[in-house]
C-alpha cells in the first residue's frame, strides 16, 4: 500500500510539472500594501516592474519605499520620470539579503539593475549591505561616505529567492539623476548610425510627429544606413511620399515600451501608421516586430528615457503592401467561362479550391491559443486516472 502511494504521489508531481507555472509579480505582490501605493505606481510607469519580472531566475531583493519616502524621491529627482527610473533601478538588488544573511556574512557589495543596465559610471550603479548594530542592518550607495538606509521591516522574504524590505529613506548619490537629453532626435539617430533614416525623416515631415510624441509616450525603432540597400527592401528613392511616410510611421508605437517589456505584449501593437500593426515575436532574450511580410531582431536600445524609448533594428519594416514581390493591382475580370471540355477550361485555375487548401494548412492564431488549456486540462485528467487507479 506504502509503495502504490508512492507511486501516486509521484505521478502527482509529475502532472503538475506539466501544468501551466506563473513567477512572481512585483506590482502584484505590492497592491496588497496601501503604503508603497506611489512605489508600486512608478514601477509600473518607468516599466521597472517588467525588468524586475523578466528576471524569474535571478534572486533578488526590491528595496520598497513608504508613500512619504517616495515622495521625497520623486522631489530628489525633480519629478522627472527618466531620473526616477534610475532611482528604482538602483533599489532593486540582484542577490537575496535579509537578516539572518547579513549578520552571518557582514558587509559586502551588491549589484543592482541599475548597474546592470551600463548607465551608471564604474561601479557607482551598486549598493552596500551593511551589517549595523544590534538587529539592525541597511544599505546604501556605493560612493564614500553615503546615507546608510536602514530595514525598517521585511515584508516579504523567500529565502535566498526573493525578498521585499522596506527602507527608511531612498538611496541616492550625485549623479544618480542625471538622463540623456533628448532635445535633438535628428542628432540622436545619426549618433546611433540611422541618418538615412533621420533624413528620410525630415524630409516626409515624420520627424515632426515622433517629436510631437516624445512627451506623450513614444518608441521609435530605427534602423542603420545598410538596411535600406538590402535584398528584397523596396527602393526609397522612387517610393511616393505616401508610401515612405507610412514606412516611417510603421516604425513608431504611440507609447512608451521598453525592449523588456515588449516580452510581455500580447496581440497586435497599434503603430504611427493609421492602418497598420505589428506583432511582437518574443524568444528568450531575443524581440522581433512581424507586419505579417517582414519580420525584423529589436537589436539594442539607444536611449530609454521616459516616456520616449529609441531602439535599433536589424532590418527594416516594409508594410505588406509594399514589400518587394507584393501582388500587382487586382487584374480586370476574367471572360465568361469557357464551355466544359474546352482547352480554357482545363488549364483555368481553381481559385476557390487554391484558397481552400491555403487555409487548411494554415492554422489560426485561436485554434493554437485555444488548445494550451485544453493541453493542461488533458494533463490534469491523466492525473486523475492515475491517481484513482493507484489508491
Amino acid at each position: 500500500m506504502a509503495t502504490q502511494r508512492l507511486v501516486a504521489a509521484a505521478a502527482l508531481v509529475a502532472c503538475l510539472l506539466v501544468l501551466p507555472v506563473h513567477g512572481r509579480n512585483i506590482t502584484a505582490i505590492l497592491q496588497g500594501y496601501k503604503e508603497y501605493k506611489l512605489y508600486n505606481q512608478y514601477l509600473s510607469e518607468t516599466k521597472v516592474c517588467d525588468e524586475i519580472n523578466s528576471r524569474q531566475s535571478t534572486s533578488m531583493t526590491i528595496l520598497v519605499l513608504s508613500n512619504d519616502a517616495m515622495t521625497t524621491l520623486a522631489k530628489d529627482a525633480g519629478d522627472s520620470l527618466p531620473a526616477i527610473k534610475n532611482a528604482l533601478r538602483l533599489h532593486s538588488v540582484l542577490d537575496y539579503y535579509d537578516r539572518k544573511k547579513v549578520k552571518k556574512y557582514g558587509d559586502e557589495s551588491a549589484a543592482t539593475l541599475y548597474q546592470a543596465t551600463g548607465d551608471a559610471a564604474e561601479t557607482t550603479g551598486n549598493v552596500k549591505v551593511v551589517d549595523q548594530e544590534d538587529k539592525n542592518y541597511g544599505f546604501s550607495a556605493a560612493t564614500a561616505g553615503a546615507r546608510i538606509c536602514t530595514v525598517t521591516k521585511e515584508v516579504e522574504t523567500h529565502p535566498f529567492k526573493f525578498a521585499i524590505l522596506e527602507v527608511t529613506a531612498p538611496i541616492e548619490f550625485d549623479g544618480l539623476f542625471d538622463v540623456p537629453s533628448t532635445a535633438n532626435l535628428t542628432r540622436l539617430l545619426e549618433r546611433a548610425g540611422c541618418k538615412v533614416f533621420a533624413s528620410l525623416a525630415a524630409s516626409t515631415g515624420v520627424l515632426k510627429s515622433y517629436e510631437d510624441a516624445m512627451d506623450k509616450g513614444l518608441t521609435l525603432f530605427a534602423v542603420n544606413d545598410d538596411a535600406f540597400s538590402a535584398k528584397d527592401v523596396p527602393d526609397v528613392k522612387t517610393m511616393s511620399k505616401a508610401n515612405l511616410t507610412k514606412l516611417l510611421q510603421l516604425h513608431a508605437l504611440p507609447s512608451y515600451n521598453t525592449k523588456t517589456s515588449l516580452k510581455s505584449v500580447k496581440g497586435p501593437l497599434r503603430t504611427l501608421a493609421p492602418k497598420d500593426d505589428v506583432t511582437v515575436v518574443a524568444k528568450g532574450d531575443d524581440v522581433s516586430l512581424d507586419t505579417g511580410k517582414t519580420r525584423s531582431r529589436v537589436a539594442s536600445t539607444v536611449v530609454d528615457s521616459v516616456p520616449f524609448c529609441l531602439l535599433t533594428m536589424d532590418s527594416l519594416l516594409v508594410p505588406p503592401e509594399l514589400y518587394v514581390g507584393a501582388p500587382e493591382a487586382a487584374p480586370a475580370p476574367a471572360p465568361a467561362e469557357a464551355p466544359q471540355g474546352s482547352p480554357a477550361a482545363a488549364d483555368a485555375p481553381s481559385v476557390a479550391a487554391d484558397h481552400a487548401d491555403h487555409k487548411s494548412k494554415k492554422p489560426s492564431a485561436s485554434s493554437a491559443v485555444a488548445s494550451r488549456p485544453i493541453a493542461a486540462l488533458a494533463a490534469a485528467a491523466v492525473c486523475s486516472v492515475v491517481l484513482s487507479s493507484l489508491l
